[in-house]
């Protein structure tokens, strides 16, 4: 099989770490990036594909995602929609994902671990996804669902729908860790304080003790899994960070004790600002209950996350979308939340390119960077997003996008014509398939 060589000169090249190359280019020899510099050192060759756009940078990456399938935000649709119609809404967002310029996403509860397989063997076009399977959490916290008796809510545990993982005491935490490796977690998930879409806790108290924290790091970090802890209220954002988590979800509270803390342990914080916004605006539609707890959360997530910007605290983005459908396509708007909190243009881009494989821990991929030898995961736009961040967040401005190379959007083809496409191209191996599916979507050589 004969690799394929794609050019793509731009009018800015954003690499994703370091500084903008002003008429730039990247070349791609199969799944990898050959080259990523000025158009005028660039190699050559007669036989590549070319490609101009006024922007070209690394693909993104959602570091906070869930594909549930709900059509609302309430967990308790978990329990009462059948499983295979979570699965195809949770299908058709990892698509929308993908369009919109996000060629990675790290799943954080939800069905992704079974979706990943089918990203994996082809069958579905979606992002590379590094899901978590079921969340942790103890019984009465923000993994369990209250309403449930215990035995209803541990069928639904044992059904795979990926968010209800109750686990009381050491033991029992690592075994829940060996049960999520089972089914092919790529990363670890913990509720270690309440959440606000979760009936009787509370979104400021701890729900783990340290004996259990430590043991769910250590026995994740014996598989090398890096372990993402949802956390609100500043106790369990403390105590997280000393049991030694990779990341720090939402990061809703912070003060400049714990920020050194983060910084002293490498700890990484993902503040999904997008969806504090939207739950927040959604007054009326989700139980009071759970829109005050929500209000609250608002009221010191913004301040945590200047703080954190202002200490230089790591951060990748994730946009928290749990509802199917609609808000997919936005998670770019995370970026534009960061910039508005203090964070300049070009490092909110880093936050949602490089800074994303690393949230992976030791299981990182080469990816997030224009550069020799990383992945071909890159996405071109309409114009350069320095001017206008929230550009980002609008997929109709991700106007291609190359997932391991390949071409996955393009001006002139449907993402019907892509579905098959992809479909055709996995199962033959062969770039004319893909050019018989696609025909003139893949000839665009002036953009």
């Amino acid at each position: 099989m004969t690799t394929r060589c794609t050019r793509v000169d731009a009018a800015i090249l954003i690499p994703g770490r370091g500084d903008p190359v002003p008429d730039g280019c990247v070349v791609m020899e199969g799944e990898t990036i050959a080259y990523a510099g000025p158009q005028a050192e660039a190699p050559d060759d007669p036989g590549t594909d070319r490609y101009r756009v006024p922007a070209v940078m690394p693909g993104m990456w959602d570091c906070h995602s869930h594909f549930f399938g709900t059509e609302a935000a309430d967990l308790t649709q978990l329990a009462t929609t059948p499983l295979p119609m979570l699965s195809v809404r949770a299908a058709r967002d990892a698509r929308t994902l993908l369009m919109a310029g996000f060629t990675s996403t790290r799943e954080m509860g939800g069905l992704g671990v079974h979706l990943s397989r089918l990203v994996d063997e082809g069958t579905l076009v979606g992002p590379s996804i590094y899901g978590a399977g079921a969340a942790l959490g103890p019984t009465a916290g923000h993994s369990d669902i209250h309403w449930m008796p215990e035995s209803w809510r541990d069928d639904l545990a044992a059904s795979g729908v990926g968010w209800v993982a109750v686990c009381d005491g050491v033991e029992e935490c690592i075994k829940a860790v060996r049960r999520q490796i089972r089914v092919g977690a790529k990363v670890i998930k913990i509720n270690a304080t309440g959440g606000t879409m979760s009936h009787f806790d509370h979104p400021d108290h701890r729900q783990f003790n340290d004996k259990e924290l430590r043991a769910i790091v250590e026995e994740a970090g014996m598989a090398d899994l890096a372990v993402g802890a949802h956390c609100h209220g500043l106790a369990g954002v403390a105590a997280a960070t000393r049991a030694g988590v990779t990341t720090i979800e939402h990061c809703s509270t912070l003060d400049q004790e714990t920020a050194e803390l983060m910084l002293e342990m490498g700890t990484m914080a993902v503040p999904t600002r997008h969806a504090v916004e939207y739950l927040v605006s959604l007054k009326g539609q989700i139980p009071d209950w759970a829109w005050q707890a929500q209000a609250k959360v608002e009221r010191t997530h913004a301040a945590a996350m200047r703080l954190a910007i202002a200490s230089g605290i790591p951060i990748a983005t994730g946009a928290d979308i749990m509802v199917s459908g609609g808000p997919w396509g936005t998670n770019g708007l995370e970026l534009a939340a960061l910039v508005k909190a203090g964070m300049p243009p070009l490092q909110a881009i880093e936050a949602a390119t490089a800074n994303g494989p690393a949230t992976l821990g030791p299981r990182a991929p080469r990816a997030g960077v224009l550069a020799e030898g990383y992945d071909a995961d890159i996405i071109a736009v309409a114009a350069n997003p320095l001017d206008d961040i929230t550009i980002l967040g609008d997929s109709a401005q991700i106007t291609m996008v190359w997932k391991g190379g390949r071409l996955v959007k393009s001006p002139g083809a449907s993402e019907d014509d892509y579905a098959e496409a992809f479909w055709e191209w996995t199962d033959s191996g062969e770039m004319e398939a893909w050019e018989a599916v696609v025909g003139d979507g893949l000839s665009h050589p002036d953009l």
